[in-house]
């Protein structure tokens, strides 16, 4: 991965991020989150 790609990249998720901040309070990226620490525990688990 070249350092404009990553760049790109992490514009884009910071941007995904703001938009979600600014237009629903941040509500999908709590979803996201919450559903990241289930699977990190279900995971966990069956390890």
């Amino acid at each position: 991965m070249t350092n404009s790609i990553a760049i790109g990249l992490a514009v884009l998720i910071l941007g995904g991020i703001a938009i979600d901040a600014v237009l629903t309070g941040s509500d999908g990226l709590r979803f996201l989150a919450q559903k990241l620490l289930d699977l990190i525990e279900w995971i966990a688990f069956w390890r």
